[in-house]
């Protein structure tokens, strides 16, 4: 089970792989923050955000949580106007 909420039928495939990805990550934590941030995003991302997308999809989940969380600081080239807002999924409201 994804937890995904979203379909992808009407996605394209580069989209597709990110959502997939998102959601199936290895701990848990990352899977929903990462996962609800593309079900709400992924059809509104331009070229760019996507790019950044795959490219945080490329990190190790331990740095992704310790960084989200705030229990590590986020190292300047991660540390982008894109990586702040995905990171406002990790954050308890």
């Amino acid at each position: 089970m994804s937890g995904s909420t979203r379909s992808s039928s009407d996605l394209d495939v580069r989209r597709r792989k990110i959502l997939f990805r998102a959601w199936h990550r290895g701990i848990r934590e990352m899977d929903i923050v990462l996962g609800q941030f593309a079900d709400a995003h992924i059809a509104s991302l331009n070229d760019d955000e996507m790019r950044e997308f795959e490219i945080v999809l490329e990190i190790n989940d331990r740095d992704l949580l310790q960084w989200i969380t705030g229990e590590r600081p986020t190292p300047s080239d991660v540390d982008t106007p894109f990586f702040r807002r995905l990171s406002k999924y990790g954050k308890i409201q």
